[in-house]
């Protein structure tokens, strides 16, 4: 019997070799080697928290109701009983209440759904500040930002859709955002609610947007995205045995494979337990929307609290041009600032290579303290959202620390403007500190503890050259010179910012185990060794 059924396995997977590519891309596919550094997991981890996004998600379709029309509800949850609501909010609270392991699956699906961003915005981190995004990634950065943005909408949309009092503020801010963008804000605020707010619509088309054109658009950009870290191979550290010119790592059967499953059910357990002890989003709490109520302590998730911030911080101004009422808050903080933000992050792969002047590839990440500003801008960029993050909660702040809430206000404007500025300082002076002291460590070596005296009488502490492996990460760096240019204003610029990118440096001092690093570096040829471990 057993041998009855390996012969037909056999027979059936060599017809299917004869018509599909089978065994000869599975081959391939199966000698791929990826990374084994724990900072390459968290695109996985994103990846399988949209997983579980989608089986949790697919259940809670079972029993929502993306309605607007009033109902009187009679449900289990006696204190609302009586109460007029909108059938999405009664069916959220049929989940939470009435279908079995409804409530469970709801706060699985939300934690998750805060795991996703975060582990995606985590990733974007690390890409930036290891120099990741370089030739050949650049597209692959791009599509990992475009991700980023479609994954605040999608969670924006589910926030939304259970009709209660917060999500219901939260609407209501949405929906000044899209009135003060100037001429089209009330023709576009019309065309989203279906009429006056809150309108009928809303509720039905952000349910659409959730569950179909979000995750389709994000299924498709995770499909493009992973068969692209495939194909142009995954960065990896300037350990020894690792160089530009080829691609080390634990094959994908079955060392990366057991792994990745053992993460993915980590992830999953780890949610389902979050889900079952920390309570998250009550709703039945809130109470169902009115528009003439506003909730207190209204907070939004943490990936739209720095646009509830910038909002708070925005001075009240407008100004009326050729009939036309501009109002600057919410339009700067909450239309253009964002806007401003991602075309930054798009851009910037582009403008690093501008300023440089470097086509190259790049396989080897860098380490953040060989480039000092670029890591300053990027701790500069984390400070400037926590003042924004905390600002969204100003009013929280201020009622348990029995402060003002305008000194606050006032704290927080002058701290968006001093924080990251200070930020950037500090991170620069600390990349180059760090810098001094590996040469110091390749000239002298390290300290061991122990202090000698000599016959004269004197004193000096004890030091043994470094290991040979990190004197191999120390050496292997690849830092761009400044580029001179002055042709033009263009030239001059591009001088000046490059000069400023890359002329504060610490120079290593000069060993004979620089001269072999040069090949560690050097950009790589036709073809590429890929190499599992």
């Amino acid at each position: 019997m057993r041998r009855r059924t390996g012969r037909a396995a056999e027979q059936a997977a060599g017809a299917l070799d004869a018509r599909l590519p089978v065994m000869e891309g599975g081959r391939a596919v199966m000698r791929k080697a990826f990374p084994d550094h724990w900072s390459f997991l968290l695109g996985e981890l994103a990846l399988y928290s949209f997983v579980l996004l989608l089986l949790t998600g697919v259940y809670l379709t079972f029993f929502f109701k993306p309605a607007m029309a009033e109902l009187v509800y009679q449900g289990s949850y006696a204190p609302l009983r009586g109460l007029r609501m909108t059938e999405a909010y009664a069916s959220t609270l049929d989940i939470s209440f009435e279908v079995r392991g409804g409530l469970l699956i709801r706060q699985i699906h939300h934690w998750a759904a805060l795991l996703f961003v975060s582990a995606i915005g985590v990733h974007l981190l690390r890409i930036f500040f290891t120099g990741a995004f370089r030739r050949p990634r650049e597209v692959n950065w791009a599509i990992g930002v475009t991700l980023f943005l479609l994954a605040l909408l999608e969670g924006f949309a589910g926030y939304s859709l259970p009709d209660d009092l917060l999500s219901g503020t939260g609407l209501r801010t949405a929906e000044g955002i899209v009135l003060s963008i100037p001429v089209v804000g009330s023709y576009l605020q019309m065309f989203l609610f279906g009429g006056q707010f809150p309108g009928q619509a809303i509720v039905p088309r952000l349910y659409t947007t959730h569950i179909l054109l979000v995750p389709g658009l994000l299924l498709a950009l995770i499909t493009v995205h992973l068969i692209l870290v495939v194909y142009l191979k995954h960065t990896q550290w300037a350990i020894p045995g690792r160089t530009n010119r080829n691609a080390v790592g634990q094959p994908m059967f079955p060392h990366f494979t057991a792994k990745s499953t053992g993460l993915m059910l980590t992830v999953f357990g780890v949610l389902a337990a979050l889900a079952a002890l920390a309570q998250i989003n009550p709703i039945w709490v809130y109470g169902p929307y009115r528009p003439d109520q506003a909730s207190t302590d209204a907070q939004p998730d943490w990936y739209v609290g720095f646009l509830e911030g910038a909002i708070r911080l925005m001075p009240g101004a407008e100004t009326r041009l050729w009939g036309h009422t501009v109002a600057w808050n919410p339009f700067l903080p909450a239309v253009v600032l964002p806007g401003v933000l991602f075309a930054v992050l798009y851009a910037y792969p582009f403008f690093e290579r501008w300023v440089t002047g470097d086509r190259r590839e790049h396989h080897l990440c860098d380490r953040p303290r060989n480039r000092p500003v670029r890591t300053g801008l990027g701790v500069a960029s984390v400070a400037w959202y926590a003042v924004l993050l905390a600002a969204g909660g100003q009013d929280v702040i201020a009622y348990t620390m029995h402060l003002s809430v305008n000194t606050l206000a006032l704290l927080f404007r002058v701290l968006f403007f001093v924080l990251p500025v200070a930020a950037f300082w500090v991170t620069k002076r600390t990349c180059l500190a760090l810098q001094a002291h590996e040469r110091e460590l390749l000239e002298e070596g390290e300290e061991t503890g122990f202090v000698r005296q000599s016959v004269q009488g004197g004193f000096a502490q004890g030091r043994r050259a470094l290991p040979a492996e990190r004197r191999h990460v120390a050496l292997a760096r690849d830092i761009p010179t400044p580029v001179h240019d002055t042709t033009g204003r263009g030239g001059r610029l591009r001088s000046a910012l490059s000069t400023w990118y890359y002329g504060d440096r610490v120079e290593l001092p000069a060993t004979p185990d620089q001269r072999p690093i040069a090949s560690v570096t050097a950009e790589p040829g036709p073809p590429d060794e890929e190499t599992g471990g």
